[in-house]
């Protein structure tokens, strides 16, 4: 049926046979492809497409912000395998979003976004917040449409469900015009889809696997690196036994802590550095050479390092550097084909080799200097004696969100992971602001699955600043999720007090201040306390273990530590931390000379 022949139906449906709406049509379509949760802002023309999705079962959840609802939403596919969704108004609402898309598309997430739009016969007109979101939509998604009627609502939807988790997951975009929300149509005519299939698993050519096997028979110092892509994979139990049997150092991504515990005595990333500088042969389980991995280039990798990609995209393979063996296929299947493969000619890499005995003198030294840093009594703290107390603490098994510059880096470094996919952070696009909306998402999954798990937030000040107002959202729907500002006054280091008053003595603050200055001392706490949860201010570590007790012993209500901490506090001492020409508490009214980065 043609798009005028639908709405013609809107008068005459209820006489001819059952009638239903383009919002109901959305609800019960994405009900149909197994969505559970959606997150939005409400607001012309979408708001009925939310209550309709509460009427068919899905749970949503009103964000204060288009970008962190987009984000809760992407984590929501990393953490399920399945899209979540989020819903925005048309204009700036999506725009908002387009944040959430790019970070979903970057990260391989699955994620739906649904904006509403200017009615069909107001286009080109100047209609409300009117924008060509189908084509901007293009850049940050793999898929962006809009349904020409209401009849083929449910197969868009399934294939952009369908589109979001095939191949490399990422985002979509389904363009709803405002007119279609309350437009109703036949059900007779509507082309009903079923739920699409799980993702088809393919697995490597078995040459390749049995030339990576050789090739990493023959290694001397080899490193099997394991990426994001192998924790939305569920490969965890394969690589624990490939790691076991082959008596092979690891060293996870970021997102991919805790696929095999960080505290397996395989896991080299306390020295990081030294096993990507001397490897010779490197395994990629689902990690891409990017900027996290130094583009596996020299120097951070040796010239004559043998890669052996392994992935699900096969645009991927052979990016930046000319693979040894690519093997492409999903992540879990691959392992297990290389598994099969050394059990016909098994390896077991020696624990007493040169190799391993630089990696764990590496690991010994980098550790007791962490562990110095940490057990320092001076004040205020560092960041490693607050992680330091953080980890002594908290729950082995609580899902992790962590963002920030210092606060995230050092963070990974300090805070172990035992289990996969219980670690979120800024991934791959480096972005900032996702912190509450993932631990929202994460929250939400728990809540239905494992309500005794903990999620615990732990945000720079400036990170956390991206998002503070979805606080209120985290209290309105009681999720009992802990917050901790590590809180240095600023963006990477911060200015005291004393030095904030003396400077403001120079003048306009907006030409003397350095840049990554915030406010010194905020009481982010009391944005908590504002909307029914708990705050703590601390200082001290006595103060902060007192306040992580009470925070990890009320099981019901939100929380958030604010925890101060030295504004000059970094991973190693540096002699500056100022741009050139701005002023920080050692060079008070002295503008400074460099060569313009920080020293």
């Amino acid at each position: 049926m043609g798009m005028g022949t639908g709405m013609g139906m809107a008068s005459g449906s209820a006489a001819e046979g059952e009638a239903v709406s383009g919002a109901q049509l959305i609800a019960e379509s994405l009900k149909a492809q197994n969505i559970e949760c959606m997150f939005g802002i409400v607001g012309i023309p979408v708001t009925e497409i939310a209550i309709a999705a509460q009427a068919v079962g899905i749970k949503y959840v009103g964000m204060r912000n288009e970008q962190a609802a987009c984000y809760a939403a992407s984590a929501v596919g990393y953490l399920t395998g399945r899209p979540g969704v989020c819903l925005v108004v048309s204009g700036p609402g999506f725009l908002h979003a387009l944040g959430g898309m790019a970070n979903a598309t970057m990260n391989c997430w699955p994620l739906i976004v649904i904006g509403g739009s200017s009615d069909r016969n107001q286009e080109t007109m100047g209609a409300f917040q009117e924008f060509p979101q189908v084509e901007a939509g293009r850049l940050y998604n793999k898929l962006s449409v809009r349904p020409s009627s209401l009849e083929v609502i449910p197969a868009i939807i399934e294939k952009a469900v369908r589109t979001s988790m095939y191949g490399r997951p990422g985002s979509c975009y389904i363009d709803i015009p405002g007119d279609f929300v309350n437009l109703q149509v036949n059900k007779s005519s509507v082309k009903y889809v079923e739920c699409c299939l799980p993702p088809p698993v393919s697995k490597a050519e078995c040459s390749a696997v049995s030339k990576a096997v050789t090739i990493i028979g023959l290694s001397k110092q080899p490193l099997l690196i394991i990426g994001k892509g192998a924790a939305y994979s569920h490969a965890e139990n394969n690589i624990r036994k490939l790691v076991d049997l082959c008596g092979l150092p690891f060293l996870p991504t970021p997102m991919a802590k805790g696929v095999v515990p960080d505290n397996h005595p395989n896991c080299v990333a306390a020295a990081r550095s030294t096993a990507l500088q001397h490897a010779d042969v490197i395994i990629l389980l689902g990690a891409r050479l990017n900027w996290i991995l130094h583009f596996g280039l020299p120097p951070r990798f040796r010239q004559d390092v043998k890669v052996i990609q392994i992935d699900i995209c096969a645009e991927e393979l052979g990016n930046n550097v000319r693979p040894a063996a690519i093997l492409l296929g999903d992540i879990n299947a691959v392992t297990k084909q290389l598994l099969e493969e050394f059990g016909k000619r098994p390896l077991k890499y020696p624990s007493n080799t040169e190799w391993w005995k630089r990696l764990r003198e590496k690991i010994m030294t980098n550790e007791e200097r962490s562990k110095g840093l940490a057990l320092q009594k001076s004040l205020p703290m560092n960041y490693y004696t607050v992680f330091h107390h953080i980890r002594e603490l908290i729950p082995k098994d609580c899902i992790l969100v962590s963002e920030g510059a210092n606060t995230m880096d050092i963070g990974r470094t300090m805070l172990p992971n035992y289990y996969p996919r219980q670690r979120l952070d800024a991934g791959t696009f480096g972005t900032m602001g996702v912190g509450l909306g993932f631990a929202i998402a994460a929250a939400m999954i728990a809540k239905d699955r494992t309500p005794e798990k903990r999620v615990i937030c732990i945000e720079g000040d400036s990170a956390f600043g991206f998002s503070g107002m979805e606080v209120e959202t985290i209290c309105r729907y009681n999720l009992p999720i802990l917050i901790i500002v590590v809180n240095n006054n600023g963006i990477y280091t911060g200015l005291d007090a004393d030095t904030w008053k003396e400077m403001s003595n120079f003048g306009d603050l907006a030409t003397c201040v350095p840049p990554v200055s915030l406010l010194p001392n905020s009481h982010y706490e009391e944005i908590m306390s504002a909307f029914g949860g708990k705050g703590y201010f601390v200082k001290t570590p006595e103060e902060l273990q007192n306040a992580l007790k009470a925070s990890l012993t009320d099981k019901q209500t939100p929380s958030l530590i604010n925890v101060m901490i030295d504004p000059q506090s970094e991973r190693k001492k540096q002699v500056c931390v100022c741009f050139p020409f701005f002023f920080c508490k050692l060079h008070v009214g002295k503008p400074l000379k460099s060569s313009g980065s920080i020293t």
